[in-house]
């Protein structure tokens, strides 16, 4: 699993090259070619925070990210507030991520569209 923490000016994790959008960096298939499924979650105003704190909810992500094997990556974007999450498909397995990061980080909010019903 690659984890990926920006600040607004520098990769504080290395590995990746900053500047590149998520799109050409977050993986849609795993080594053996199968695709895979993502979600977004916002965390308002974490920026903003003291550092201890920002460094807290990171190490949060990363311990839940890590207990999930299902994880293939993952781009926590302080810039933006955003925590992008790649893994492999499976039934009820974004639910589980999601609850689990809120355990940790309650102010996480999952984004999605709203579809109407047919």
């Amino acid at each position: 699993m690659k984890v990926r923490i920006y600040t607004s000016t520098t990769l504080t994790i290395a590995g990746a090259v900053p500047g590149l959008p998520l799109w050409q960096l977050a993986p849609t298939r795993d080594s053996a070619g199968a695709r895979l499924t993502d979600f977004m979650m916002l965390i308002p105003r974490l920026r903003a925070r003291p550092p201890l704190e920002i460094e807290r909810a990171s190490r949060d992500i990363q311990a839940v990210l890590a207990l999930h094997q299902d994880v293939v990556f993952a781009d926590l974007n302080l810039k933006l507030n955003l925590l992008w999450v790649s893994l492999r498909p499976r039934p009820g397995a974004i639910s589980e991520l999601v609850a689990a990061i809120r355990l940790r980080v309650p102010e996480a909010v999952l984004v999605g569209h709203y579809a109407e019903p047919r």
